[in-house]
């Protein structure tokens, strides 16, 4: 047993050179591996990080566009009259119609009652004029004078 125990501390070294080997190959052959692999992700996230800033860069020429179209509508929206300018302008406008339409049914209705004593006074004159050709119609029947030669006369 004291041979073999002689054995293991240079079986430890020998196994632990190996171990060594494997490790130092591996991390050789990962090395290689890994730079290709970082060099697609290093090539990847340029892309990316190209595609972000045109990104950006879209989105502020959209939000400029949309900031400067904003503006445009309030600029129209100040320009538009409020509902209290609206109503008081109806309102305005609406008496001013009424006034004008009291105006002509006052008008009206004076022609009317200047109408009406016209017609009164026309109906009160020929109302006379009648009673005048009925008092001369009985005055020339009681009269008893020749009929005048000048109204039996015909027309020449």
């Amino acid at each position: 047993m004291a041979r073999v125990l002689s054995y293991v501390p240079r079986a430890a070294i020998f196994l632990a050179g190996v171990a060594a080997g494997v490790l130092t190959s591996t991390r050789r052959e990962g090395t290689g591996v890994d730079s290709g692999a970082v060099q697609d992700l290093k090539r990847s996230l340029a892309e990316l990080e190209a595609r972000v800033a045109s990104q950006e860069a879209s989105q502020a020429g959209r939000f400029s566009q949309i900031e400067t179209r904003l503006e445009e509508h309030a600029a129209k929206l100040s320009e538009i009259p409020s509902t209290t300018q609206i109503v008081a302008a109806m309102e305005q406008l609406l008496s001013k119609t009424m006034a004008s339409l009291d105006e002509r049914l006052s008008t009206q209705a004076h022609s009317i009652e200047v109408l009406k004593t016209t017609v009164s006074q026309t109906d009160s004159l020929l109302e006379r004029v009648l009673e005048s050709l009925d008092s001369l119609q009985s005055y020339s029947e009681t009269s008893d004078q020749p009929v005048d030669s000048l109204l039996e006369r015909p027309a020449v």
